[in-house]
Formats: C-alpha cells, sequence, structure tokens
C-alpha cells in the first residue's frame, strides 16, 4: 500500500484460498475452515463461484429447527411463523454437501475495491467473508473481518502516541486510586 493512498482489498484479502465444490461433504468443510483458520469457503463448480458455505451455516445446521406453528379456523389452516422459512431452515439441517447448505447467489467484491467499501458491503449486508474477484470474475482471495481487524491495528499503530507503549491502565480524573 503506497503512502496515502486508500487501502484496497488487495491489502487486506487473504490470497490462499481454500474452496470446496458442490460435491463436497460437510465434515470436509469444517474441517478445511479449521485448518485454514477461514470463516467460509467459496463453492466453485465448472470453474465459477457458485456459492459460498460459511461457519454460520455448519452453526445453523447443528441448531434446533423451529417448527411454525398452526392454528385452524374453521376450515382455514393456517401457519403462523416470523422467522427463517421453515423449509429454508429444514434445508440446512438435512444438507450433506456444500451445494445443499451453500448461500447462492454469492456476494463478491472486486479486488480493486476500497477498504471502506469492503466494510460497508460487509456491514450492510451481514456477510462473513466476502469472495474478491478479479475482473474477470474469478477468485482471487477472501476478505474477513479479522482481515480488516489486521488491517485497521496496522494502521492504528502507526497513527496513535509512541508514548502509549500498550500500557491498558485506566486513565482520567481518580483513575487507579481507591477511596473508601
Amino acid at each position: 500500500m503506497a503512502p496515502g493512498t486508500e487501502p484496497s482489498v488487495r491489502d487486506v484479502m487473504r490470497h490462499e484460498v481454500p474452496v470446496a465444490s458442490p460435491s463436497t461433504p460437510i465434515a470436509e468443510l469444517a474441517r478445511l475452515m479449521v485448518e485454514y483458520r477461514v470463516p467460509g469457503l467459496p463453492v466453485i463448480g465448472q470453474g465459477e463461484l457458485v456459492g459460498i458455505v460459511t461457519e454460520a451455516d455448519l452453526i445453523q445446521r447443528e441448531a434446533t429447527v423451529d417448527m411454525p406453528s398452526i392454528v385452524t379456523f374453521l376450515d382455514a389452516v393456517i401457519v403462523a411463523d416470523a422467522g427463517t422459512p421453515f423449509e429454508e431452515e429444514l434445508r440446512r439441517v438435512v444438507a450433506t454437501t456444500a451445494e445443499e447448505l451453500m448461500t447462492s447467489p454469492v456476494i463478491s467484491i472486486r479486488d480493486s475495491a476500497t477498504v471502506a467499501e469492503l466494510a460497508t458491503l460487509m456491514l450492510q449486508q451481514r456477510i462473513n467473508p466476502v469472495p474478491v474477484v478479479n475482473d474477470a470474475r474469478q477468485i482471487v482471495g477472501l476478505a474477513t473481518r479479522s482481515g480488516l481487524i489486521e488491517l485497521i491495528a496496522r494502521l492504528e499503530s502507526f497513527s496513535s502516541p509512541a508514548d502509549s507503549g500498550g500500557d491498558l491502565s485506566p486513565r482520567g480524573p481518580g483513575a487507579g486510586s481507591r477511596e473508601g
């Protein structure tokens, strides 16, 4: 990153990206996430980014499925449910492969985008990670919240006073003193 330029997604993305195929079993997805310490895996089918499986997808698979409440009124059957659609929850619980569990279509970002654009995308869409693609829409990286935090730590270390030295003791009036 050149001095005085705004950081780009290239500055925060992981360049080594483990990927899954649509037929990758759930156990292998979990193993890859742990081994590579990533919060999600892009799913590549026939050379194209077709989906993504995240930690949240795997965790949701283990959660209890909320059965919709069914109410009968006269001859009508009313399904009362305000949460995640039952079919969607059930689909995730019974999934055995990446294709059955993945989120598709995938929200991705260009490698030339700014970090501010990435942060905005992650917050507004509530997604982590975000696959990074080049102009040819080929996956070239994976942007994660932890990558953003690492960049913030680097940038803040350059702009913070040198005398702080990592001291985390309380500051201000009455700090460190006890009365009574």
